[in-house]
């Protein structure tokens, strides 16, 4: 029995293990993927970080959680930084080009344009706000 029970631990570790690889490839892919993007849009001013917040119109996560959070940021951060909202609905070609699988999703931008972090689903605010301290950095 203890043997048995052992290989299931091994397997579950192994398990967890690759999962975490696959979602980093994945996260690095949609980096990738997302390069030079940022100039495409309108809203984009260079020069500052940006958070590129993808939703859509009946994301309930996104009216309650995440776009909350996105509101404290900005006004904790100010001229920092910029939160550029894309309606993934009615933007699906964007959405699309960026490598948005959820909504929501947030993508930081540094200042030179290069995306550094993609958060797929709720993000909280101090997680957002870690995230663009190591950007600002």
């Amino acid at each position: 029995m203890a043997p048995e029970i052992l290989q299931r631990i091994i397997l579950a570790g192994g398990l967890v293990v690759l999962s975490l690889a696959v979602y980093q490839v994945v996260n690095r892919f949609l980096l990738g993927r997302a390069t030079g993007k940022i100039y495409q849009l309108a809203a984009y001013h260079p020069g500052r970080a940006a958070i590129v917040y993808f939703t859509t119109p009946t994301c309930a996560p996104c009216k309650t959680i995440q776009r909350p959070a996105l509101e404290r940021i900005q006004s904790a951060m100010g001229d920092h930084i910029q939160v550029i909202e894309i309606d993934a609905a009615a933007q699906p070609k964007v959405a699309n080009e960026w490598g948005v699988l959820s909504v929501p999703t947030t993508i930081l931008v540094d200042h030179t344009g290069q995306p550094r972090h993609i958060n797929h689903g709720v993000t909280t605010a101090e997680q957002l706000k870690n995230q663009l301290m190591e950007l600002l950095k």
